[in-house]
Parts: structure tokens; sequence; C-alpha cells
């Protein structure tokens, strides 16, 4: 098992690693919309926080050479469902098909003030 670590992505708010590389997969914990370089959440616009999300996901999957076309499988967590086109909006533009699987759930909160987290599941070289 190998931690993946990378500055190009927000720090861990808890005890969890960004990712975990093992067994030919990598295990990316939720992310959601914080600069990486300010520490703050990117807009109020969950479609500014879908690609922001989507980026800090991109640079961990980066830094265990992998990408975005590598996820095999996605669980998107919104606050508000009537966020879920918009945020299926800017998704589709970053994943090419096939689509990763993919569960889609409305929670009532998330550990900091954002509409959208997500955590993915990618194959490893």
């Amino acid at each position: 098992m190998e931690e993946i670590v990378t500055d190009e992505d927000p720090s861990a708010i808890g005890p969890y690693s960004q990712g975990i590389k093992d067994e030919g997969r990598i295990y990316v914990s939720g992310q959601g919309p914080v600069n990486p370089e300010t520490g703050e959440v990117v807009s109020e616009d969950i479609r500014e926080q879908t690609a922001q999300t989507i980026e800090n996901i991109s640079a961990i999957l980066e830094a265990a050479n992998a990408s975005l076309d590598d996820i095999l499988k996605a669980n998107v967590y919104v606050t508000d469902m009537d966020d879920y086109e918009a945020v299926n909006e800017v998704y589709a533009k970053y994943m090419d098909e096939p689509y990763p699987a993919r569960a889609a759930v409305e929670i009532s909160q998330l550990p900091i003030e954002i509409g959208v987290e997500i955590e993915v599941i990618a194959r490893a070289e």
C-alpha cells in the first residue's frame, strides 16, 4: 500500500490520506472545491465548485501516474439535489465514454460549507 500525496491538492482536513494506491487501484478520498493554493472554497456557484473538485481529483491521480480516464467508479455527494443537473453538466465535460460507474446522493451536510464532494476509485499502472 502506498500513500498518494501532492501539494497540487488541498491538504486533508482529518486523519485520512488524499489517496491510496494498492493492488492495481487508486482510492481517492472525497474531494471538494477548495483551491489548493489559497485553502479557500472557490465559489458558491455549484458549477465552479464541481470543476475545482474534479481538478483536485485529477491532481491526486496525476501524482499516482494516472488520469481522469482511469476512473472506474465515482461517488458524488451533493447537499442539494436541485444542483444535480449542474453537477452532471460539469462532470460530463471532464469524463469520457465509457463513463465511470457512479452513485450520486444528497446528504444534509459536508465537513465544510460546500455543495459537492466526489470520491473515486481508479485503475493504477
